[in-house]
């Protein structure tokens, strides 16, 4: 009989379901150092929140323990390298806690509109200010959401019914969603902020969304702008908050996350027309309960059937198939992630058309890496190639195969179709051996490349001395040209070419805009891919 550890807190209904299944339990709280390894050490299963730590160290020599469940979205504080390494699958429950999110987010809007939190605190002091606390309305009124998943369309949906107008930045939200949401999506995040009155964010805490928002874009925003964030501490930068709010340029703050938590002292506490909370957003009886009994059901249909379901670092491949398959997964990945980074606008469909050897067999794994890749970074849950297709269809996002198993100039062709609201684009991969992923189509013309490390894409009239002038524009800045690979539409000699840079470092800052203005150079696109043998958690 399997057996489960409770590592936190978890609600009643989770343990009764479990004692329901007759599944033998413990409920082991403040857990750490060797007495967690040890406590690991002799279940089956564990159900955790956010207060225990699962680190490597509390993994080591842990044989027995096979699955642990996560009652709620974030698995930061669990070691998933760690946890992949030992063979052990991480799952976590990512829609429990999202009405409960939303519902923070509006929390917090609504106090700080109307000064809920101050007016309070004025009564128990025994003073009653009536005038002191005029607030806003937020009916008419413009809110901006950055990042559109379960959270961000729930805000929105909730926000309709305040008369609120909803625009919103995700680059990965179909424009047929946003019409069912009645949503306008923005190209790009400095674009939205002039037009918005609040502005909350639901995204992951990446090196892309870390200081998202800093001095220079609340700048851009209107007098008086509300700024929310129930997502991830760090994407709003606290010190620009501070001058936003000492300035008056900010009309009111409400956080429900930080840059690190515990977090207890901040100069924005106790500051007029600011609202904090210890992380709330999932607090509520409902959550709770929801969560719960989403972990629990995890742990019972993987311990009692094998069935893995919303898995963050694991998926369920066989040997034979992953020897198989390995090459073709890593080569589908890093197309995704190429994907994500050329798309010219919002992505509506993507068509993966499999030719030669690969179209003769099962490609729902190698389409779901493609997924994975393509979401990779860009929403708030992790993604492997368990989850990565439903949330590409969450995304209001058409995903189509096609196969073809005719023979072709290389044993197995990967061909990827985008449909965007700027138009289409097209490329293609295969493998050179069966490991090493190349990049042989874009858009309609033939050319060899890498799949790896930092790559400068350049779409450029087919024309003498722009390629010294690439290599110029590099040399400036002194990044090394591993490597280039050129092509043409062999068709129509003289029209348009790309060429395809493999750069030593990262790409600088000011080599993309500069490039640009070469003459002859249609556009510029840079992409950051793994370097060569770095593949997912999940295909490690």
């Amino acid at each position: 009989m399997a057996k489960i550890i409770v590592l936190d807190p978890l609600a009643e209904d989770g343990l009764k379901m479990m004692q329901d299944a007759g599944i033998e339990y413990d409920v082991r709280t403040g857990l750490k150092g060797e007495e967690l390894r040890e406590a690991l050490a002799e279940y089956d299963g564990a159900i955790c929140r956010s207060g225990v730590k699962i680190t490597a160290e509390a993994l080591e020599g842990v044989k027995r323990l096979k699955a642990i469940a996560r009652a709620g979205v974030g698995v930061d504080n669990i070691d998933l390298k760690a946890a992949t390494r030992h063979g052990v699958v991480v799952m976590n429950t990512p829609g429990g806690n999202t009405t409960s999110a939303a519902e923070q987010t509006f929390a917090l809007m609504l106090a700080v509109s109307r000064n809920t939190c101050a007016a309070n605190q004025s009564l128990v002091e025994g003073r009653w200010d009536r005038k002191k606390f005029t607030g806003r309305e937020l009916c008419g009124k413009t809110l901006g959401v950055i990042g559109m998943g379960r959270i961000g369309q729930t805000v929105a949906k909730f926000a309709r019914a305040f008369d609120m107008k909803i625009v919103a930045f995700d680059p990965y939200l179909s424009a047929q969603r946003a019409q069912e949401l009645d949503v306008k999506v923005y190209e790009s995040v400095a674009e939205m902020l002039p037009v918005v009155d609040y502005l909350t964010v639901h995204v992951p805490l990446t090196d892309a969304t870390r200081n998202l928002i800093d001095e220079k874009e609340i700048a851009m925003m209107k007098d008086g702008v509300f700024l929310i964030n129930c997502a991830r501490g760090g994407i709003y930068n606290m010190d620009a908050l501070l001058k936003g709010i000492e300035s008056g340029k900010l009309g009111g703050v409400g956080l429900d996350v930080f840059p690190e938590e515990p977090f207890t002292e901040s100069p924005l506490f106790g500051k007029p027309n600011v609202v904090c909370t210890p992380h709330l957003g999932a607090s509520t009886k409902e959550a709770q309960m929801n969560v719960a009994l989403e972990a629990v059901q995890l742990l019972i249909d993987y311990l009692s059937h094998g069935v893995i379901r919303q898995a963050v670092n694991f998926t369920p491949l066989d040997p034979k198939t992953l020897s198989e398959l390995r090459g073709s997964l890593d080569l589908a990945h890093r197309l995704g992630l190429l994907a994500q980074q050329v798309a010219p606008g919002p992505v509506s469909s993507v068509k993966i058309k499999y030719r030669g050897e690969l179209a003769k067999k099962s490609s729902a794994l190698v389409t779901s890496a493609f997924c994975s890749g393509f979401l990779t970074g860009v929403i708030s849950e992790e993604v492997n190639i368990v989850s990565a297709v439903p949330m590409m269809q969450e995304r209001g996002i058409k995903l189509v195969e096609e196969k073809d198993g005719a023979d072709t100039d290389f044993a197995s062709v990967i061909s990827v179709e985008l449909e965007t609201d700027k138009g289409a684009l097209s490329f293609a991969g295969t493998l050179f051996g069966a490991v090493i992923p190349r990049l042989i189509k874009f858009r309609n013309m033939r050319l060899d490349s890498q799949l790896d490390g930092s790559l400068l894409i350049t779409m450029q009239k087919d024309q003498p001395g722009i390629v010294a002038a690439l290599g110029a524009a590099s040399a400036k800045r002194g990044v090394n040209i591993a490597q280039m690979a050129l092509g043409r539409n062999l068709n129509a000699p003289n029209g348009l070419a790309v060429s395809v840079l493999s750069l030593d470092g990262e790409v600088p800052a000011d080599l993309l805009p500069d490039v640009k203005t070469i003459e002859g150079v249609v556009d510029a696109i840079s992409v950051k891919l793994p370097e060569s043998g770095v593949y997912p958690s999940w295909l490690n």
